[in-house]
């Protein structure tokens, strides 16, 4: 497959920088590699759109192209999928998922297009006051490579339905499937230079997308580290951002859930995409009563799932993204593993990029494996003896993206669930992400929320607009 840029409306630049799949280190593909002269064109290409049409203001025009979109997306269903799995390795039953998830949030989309409601109010006597929810304008999206086509459009199908138009910027990793997704545009009404692709190796295309004065939102996912870098170069601008970033998740086990059955979910919950998930379940924090039996039934279920090529239907785990990540990550498991008060599951590298999972206990929080996100099937426990101590340590994080809490004591878990600072929190349950509704990080996790309804905000401005139309004659003022 070749990937150029889409910009305009054409696909230009020529396809040279190989695409790879991470489970056997071969070629797949080729992508086009962009940097400042083709986000200057896209920029370019979206703010003559935004700005010299009706784009904004047609909502039955946008709702058509998100539902011709979903649809062609629909009948790439399973060439996406697999393309997906190959280019980034996860298993192709959870691939499976994702495009069917990306394809329910456009269709989502298409039926907010129409309904981006303000409200109209008389602020004092003979005086209109009308509040627009209308568009931001050229919207600006990073599109991480671990669940590139459900992220992609968690941004792009409310970005479109607000009225805005885009730049997307593909993770050098998996520009393949961004550009299987976005040519399926073809088959819509959409205009040209409305959305626009661009994909590069480096970072030039990236910082002239953050910087530009023409691009008026930035929706980025992607670590805490480079969100910090964004925020730094957008403030000359001012640019509106939408950053969903790191997250350690937590998941608080009580003494009265049943750890037999729980452990198996936990530990599909921490290797989800190889354990490259912002919300997976990184740190198990159980009840000091039933500590024991987690050490065993945790360690076991880990142990179980099988890590091989995604594409194999048997596989739970595939592999990392790339060879040099695993071997990073394997690094710093390894230090981990020889600071922790227990290793209770070692994993192992094998083949082009695969890790097998690690499951460690420690009794310290605030050791750095405790407090750092890594980017794997690297799993802590820890544990407690009072909701108090519970709450603490889970809340003991510059991270509040997601945690759950597990326990069949409704009140005890909608308590906790309150006490807990993270933008979502299952009960009974991890990893449960919907189109309606919102996600997003308390503290350095982000900023903003994406899915659902409020995703609108991310992408819309509010506008007053205030008429002094009088009163009518005859009606005496009372002051």
């Amino acid at each position: 497959m070749k990937a150029p840029h889409w910009i305009a409306g054409a696909w230009v630049g020529v396809p040279s920088a190989d695409s790879i799949d991470p489970a056997t280190g071969e070629s797949i593909g080729q992508f086009a590699d962009g940097g400042a002269a083709e986000a200057d064109a896209a920029i370019a290409a979206a703010r003559n759109v935004f700005d010299r049409t009706t784009w904004a203001q047609d909502a039955r025009l946008r709702q058509d192209v998100l539902l011709a979109w979903a649809g062609a997306l629909d009948a790439q269903r399973e060439p996406l999928a697999t393309l997906l799995t190959r280019e980034n390795g996860k298993a192709i039953a959870q691939s499976r998922g994702e495009i069917a998830a990306a394809i329910s949030e456009v269709r989502y989309y298409a039926g907010l297009a129409r309904h981006i409601a303000g409200h109209v109010l008389e602020s004092e006597p003979g005086t209109i006051s009308t509040m627009l929810r209308e568009a931001a304008g050229v919207a600006a999206i990073f599109v991480p490579w671990n669940a590139p086509a459900v992220l992609l459009v968690r941004s792009l199908a409310p970005a479109l339905a607000a009225g805005c138009t885009a730049i997307v910027k593909s993770a050098a990793q998996t520009p393949l499937v961004i550009a299987a997704m976005l040519r399926c545009f073809e088959q819509t009404a959409l205009p040209k230079g409305a959305v626009n692709l661009v994909h590069e190796i480096g970072y030039a295309a990236g910082e002239r997308l953050v910087e530009s004065h023409d691009v008026d939102i930035v929706s980025f996912t992607g670590s805490t580290a480079t969100g910090k870098k964004i925020m730094a170069a957008a403030a000359e601008s001012m640019k509106k951002l939408s950053l969903e970033l790191g997250g350690k998740s937590c998941c608080v086990v009580f003494e009265d859930a049943d750890v037999v059955a729980i452990a198996p979910r936990i530990a599909r919950a921490a290797t989800i995409i190889s354990g490259q998930q912002c919300t997976a379940a990184r740190r198990v924090l159980v009840h000091a009563r039933r500590a024991a039996e987690m050490r065993e039934h945790l360690t076991r279920a880990l142990e179980a799932l099988r890590v091989g090529e995604g594409i194999n239907e048997a596989m739970d785990i595939g592999p990392l993204i790339d060879a040099a990540t695993r071997d990073a990550v394997y690094q710093t498991i390894a230090r981990a593993c020889d600071e922790a008060d227990r290793v209770l599951l070692r994993g192992t590298r094998s083949g082009h990029a695969f890790l097998s999972p690690t499951l460690i206990e420690h009794s310290d929080p605030k050791a750095f494996f405790c407090q750092e996100e890594i980017f794997g099937p690297f799993v802590t426990l820890e544990t407690f003896d009072t909701e108090a101590q519970a709450i603490d340590r889970a809340n003991d994080t510059v991270f509040g993206l997601s945690a759950s809490v597990w326990t069949n004591d409704g009140a005890r878990a909608f308590r906790i669930a309150r006490a807990l600072r993270n933008g979502t929190v299952w009960i009974n349950d991890h990893n449960k992400l919907f189109a309606e509704a919102e996600t997003g990080g308390y503290r350095q996790s982000g900023l903003g929320r994406l899915h659902g309804y409020d995703a609108l905000a991310d992408f819309t401005e509010i506008k007053h607009i205030c008429m002094p139309a009088g009163v009518a004659e005859g009606i005496a003022p009372l002051r």
